[in-house]
């Protein structure tokens, strides 16, 4: 049965990134929801592996979001990357402070990464939102993990120890993991957005 969602809503997803008919709108709901779940498994496998300085995880749970975002628009990755950390709250270690860091750093990704890439449809547009968007995340990753994360972790850590670690030990890896990401979304976005449409 499709779902019929007043005017005011189909306003919003376009002007948020979404160009899409109100036919297309079961379609448009199925993709986020099985990208959404495909990037809370990557998120879970993720977190199996070793990690770096033992608490870094290099995971890909923001390679689907990202399709979505050059898909549809930026709203389809900030909604995959939200429901993603929905579902992972309910195996949350951290009482919800790394779903919300987490989708802080890569809903900005997605956001900045999808608005530029729906102005500029070529793979130069491409790479130049991927390079934009990997700034913005890592700048919003220094914000998340100097005021959510570390002050969690590091409750009476002066202030000048969570600085340096976050600039020289998590802001070289967020980096390192934005490129990574961002070379695997311009290998695999054309082929997935045809499984797609």
């Amino acid at each position: 049965m499709s779902f019929y969602a007043p005017n005011y809503i189909w306003s919003f997803l376009y002007f948020g990134g979404i160009k899409m008919k109100k036919t297309s709108n079961t379609k448009f709901i199925v993709s986020v929801g099985i990208f959404a779940s495909v990037a809370f498994v990557l998120q879970v496998l993720g977190g199996m592996l070793p990690k770096a300085g033992g608490f870094l995880e290099m995971e890909f749970s923001d390679l689907p979001p990202l399709i979505l975002s050059f898909y549809y628009g930026p709203l389809a990755g900030v909604l995959t990357e939200l429901i993603k950390n929905m579902l992972h709250l309910f195996i949350t270690t951290t009482g919800g402070v790394g779903e919300i860091a987490n989708f802080v750093m890569n809903g900005t990704m997605c956001l900045v990464a999808g608005l530029i890439y729906k102005k500029i449809r070529t793979f130069k547009g491409a790479v130049l939102s991927l390079g934009v968007g990997t700034l913005a995340m890592v700048f919003a990753g220094i914000l998340a993990n100097l005021f959510i994360m570390l002050p969690l972790y590091m409750p009476t850590a002066p202030f000048i120890q969570k600085y340096q670690l976050v600039m020289f030990t998590i802001l070289p890896f967020n980096i390192a993991k934005g490129i990574v990401t961002s070379l695997l979304t311009l290998l695999l976005y054309k082929k997935i957005s045809k499984l797609i449409k």
